[in-house]
């Protein structure tokens, strides 16, 4: 039996579609502009669970009706115009369990992406521009909005640190799957003697949490500095102290912004990520507690190799987690990587 107010609970999205709807249907729904645009994403995602299960409902049903004729006719015509359609409704059953899968607390939020190069100099601030154009070829390919909060260039290549804020439908409940440390192996191309080298970044995915989540953040517990912004950005981020670094001493979370053109912005936005960063700390430590509790072992966590990219002496990518793999690195570098998205999804729900 579904609990109620579940997003599996159908009777309740029905009766929620039809509350919200009636909502915007009134003449004041958006005086408040920020509790309209909560509930229009709300419908939005209800919906899109609804219009799947329905599309299956009316298919299966479909399906049982040609059956009956098969059975009562004995028409073999009927039995080769069941297979495809059976064929389409395996498909949209998997596709509707991958919905079901995101559907965490947080999975429909934007979702804040920060990479940072490992140990290795310029060979890991490369990996890390390499993992940026990888994240951003597939947020373009997938009609993701994104934009810099933070972008740090190497000395002389690459990248030392990058923040993005990306908004889209479940851009957290997919993008997390990148939560780790990803490794490459190649022939570098800063190595006169072009011998093979090992590089390593971290990915760290943060749920974006709504204004209204509480996170305690005492003045005391909190530095802040200001300097002047580096790289891209126009005249103004060598002449003035926009950039803002945030640092939370009881957690030892370090946040900085820079790519707003004001310090007022610039520290919003830090904020903004910083309460994120906090928030996601402490949803871990629960989690680890409850495990702990539980007696489910940790062999995966933050912080842990997730993810290895081969270029040489063969091309290989393999997630170390769910065990999928692909020779297709070019893909992947590319921003082909929903097929690991996905497996992860899967792998996470049968760990619970």
């Amino acid at each position: 039996m579904l609990k109620c107010g579940s997003i599996f609970d159908l009777e309740f999205l029905n009766k929620r579609i039809s509350t919200i709807e009636k909502k915007m249907s009134g003449p004041n729904f958006w005086g408040n502009k920020i509790e309209a645009e909560k509930l229009v994403k709300e419908l939005k995602t209800h919906k899109s669970v609804l219009g799947p299960y329905s599309r299956i409902e009316n298919r299966i049903e479909s399906l049982q009706e040609l059956v009956t004729l098969c059975d009562s006719e004995e028409d073999g015509s009927i039995v080769t115009e069941i297979t495809p359609e059976l064929k389409k409704l395996t498909e949209e059953i998997d596709k509707f369990e991958l919905r079901m899968l995101l559907s965490g607390e947080h999975d429909n939020d934007n979702a804040l992406i920060n990479i940072h190069p490992g140990a290795g100099g310029t060979e890991s601030q490369d990996w890390t521009e390499m993992l940026l154009r990888l994240y951003t070829r597939y947020l373009d390919n997938n009609d993701y909005e994104y934009k810099f909060l933070d972008l740090q260039p190497g000395d002389e290549a690459g990248i030392k640190n990058v923040t993005l804020e990306v908004r889209g439908d479940f851009a957290y409940g997919k993008l997390r799957a990148e939560s780790g440390i990803h490794r490459l192996v190649r022939i570098s191309p800063f190595d006169a003697g072009h011998r093979r080298h090992t590089s390593f970044a971290s990915v760290l995915v943060y749920p974006e949490i709504d204004e209204e989540i509480e996170v305690e953040i005492k003045p005391d517990d909190l530095r802040i500095d200001t300097y002047r912004a580096s790289g891209a950005g126009g005249q103004h981020v060598n002449k003035t102290s926009s950039a803002v670094r945030l640092t939370h001493f009881p957690t030892g979370i370090v946040v900085q912004c820079q790519n707003e053109r004001s310090q007022l912005r610039n520290r919003e936005m830090a904020m903004k990520v910083l309460r994120s960063r906090i928030y996601s700390k402490l949803l871990e430590e629960e989690e680890k507690e409850k495990a702990k509790l539980a007696g489910v072992k940790q062999d995966i966590s933050w912080g842990h190799q997730i993810r290895s990219y081969v270029f040489h002496p063969y091309t290989m990518v393999k997630d170390h987690r769910t065990d999928v793999q692909t020779g297709n690195v070019v893909a992947v570098m590319d921003g082909k990587i929903e097929e690991f998205i996905e497996a992860y999804l899967r792998w996470k729900e049968r760990k619970k």
